[in-house]
């Protein structure tokens, strides 16, 4: 991004995060379980007393493994994207530009605040929050925007930037060529031709719990349209011969399942555990490659749950071969996908997508789907939501 002129446009990259620094896990985990929209006690003195007893307990056996995978790799990889898609950007959208990225994780440094009176002090105009979560889910995206929304208001900054928001991106031709790209690159190099006439494509997602889903979280339509995509662009290439992987005759057969489940509570199934479970019990197939697909770089969930407790699960069920995907972390393709999306979303001249004022059927959080101080005022679906909200307000 260029140094010397403060940045016409900033670019808020919204993620959770986690902890570079090993010893900052216990504070990672309670701001995490403090969150009502992850973890729905409804705040106040019940959701502080469980995110003490919580945190303090998990603490140190994920300490531990952020320790093995030293530490979260995540704002690396967040810094070093959101470097180089301003780069692209400034060439590629010069009467926007200069842009520059600010990472901005939920719960763990940088923090909202923190990024808001970074973009203050460099005279960003207008602010573009962008989640690098592909696929929307209210208990991460929507808890970031949230959370941005009530800083912004806390900190007395409601005015001081004008606001768009790129919200959702699971379907974007970028991202899913960038999947793609690296699918095919991992199938090359970690499993042989013969290794690879006998694999299951495995893409794990992260699983939320069936009350969201119940709720209408429009997570897992979103997550299974991206694998949907995927797959469909992986068979016409190979159709049209613009992919030939050795070993590879067809399509290999694929299925989506869901990891990271936390409590007793029921979550999204089927679980990534009890799929490699079945996989290597049932011997159906000899090798499996994971694809963590709606991450877009390593983290522990890849680089512990994946790497080691499911490679394990893996080798103590009989499977073959058990390797994963590379995560999207540095790939030039993705990068380049990215600087796409926000170029698109500059052209277009809009908001946020279409489906973001759109609130789930039983959403109870009258903050969802907000937006502070928005670059294009008085849309339709703006004044839509503004209608809903004073309806919502009105005594019974």
């Amino acid at each position: 991004c260029t140094k010397q002129t403060a940045p016409k446009t900033g670019i808020v990259m919204l993620n959770m995060g986690g902890p570079s620094n090993p010893a900052d896990t216990e504070k990672f985990l309670h701001r995490l379980f403090s969150d009502s929209e992850i973890i729905t006690l409804g705040g106040g003195y019940r959701q502080k007393l469980f995110a003490d007893f919580v945190s303090k307990r998990r603490a140190p056996k994920v300490q531990q493994q952020y320790e093995q995978i030293g530490g979260s790799p995540i704002q690396k990889y967040t810094d070093l994207q959101g470097a180089e898609m301003c780069n692209i950007l400034d060439t590629i959208s010069p009467h926007t530009a200069p842009h520059k990225s600010y990472t901005c994780f939920r719960y763990i440094e940088p923090m909202t605040d923190e990024v808001l009176h970074a973009m203050q002090a460099d005279g960003v105009q207008h602010a573009i929050a962008f989640s690098q979560y592909p696929q929307w889910c209210c208990n991460t995206a929507g808890s970031s925007y949230n959370h941005l929304w009530r800083e912004l208001q806390r900190l007395d900054m409601q005015h001081t930037f004008k606001w768009t928001l790129i919200d959702r991106w699971f379907m974007h031709h970028g991202y899913i060529d960038a999947l793609l790209d690296k699918i095919v690159h991992s199938l090359q190099t970690k499993l042989t031709a013969e290794q690879r006439q006998n694999v299951m494509l495995v893409f794990s997602a992260h699983s939320i719990p069936m009350k969201s889903v119940q709720k209408g979280d429009p997570y897992v339509f979103e997550v299974s349209s991206t694998v949907k995509l995927v797959m469909q662009r992986l068979s016409d290439k190979m159709k049209a011969n613009e992919i030939c992987i050795e070993g590879v005759e067809s399509v290999p057969h694929h299925q989506l399942s869901w990891q990271s489940k936390v409590g007793f509570l029921p979550w999204m199934t089927p679980s990534t555990e009890e799929v490699i479970k079945a996989i290597g019990e049932k011997k159906r197939y000899e090798n499996v490659m994971v694809i963590p697909f709606v991450f877009t770089s390593d983290h522990i969930e890849t680089l512990y749950e994946l790497d080691v407790e499911y490679k394990h699960v893996a080798q103590k069920h009989g499977i073959s071969n058990y390797v994963r995907c590379d995560a999207l972390n540095e790939s030039p393709v993705f990068i380049n996908a990215l600087a796409n999306i926000v170029k698109e979303h500059l052209d277009e001249k809009v908001n946020h997508s279409e489906q973001y004022k759109l609130r789930c059927h039983a959403c109870v959080n009258d903050d969802c789907r907000s937006i502070l101080n928005p670059l294009y005022a008085n849309t339709k679906s703006d004044r839509v939501h503004s209608q809903q909200q004073q309806q919502q307000s009105k005594p019974i």
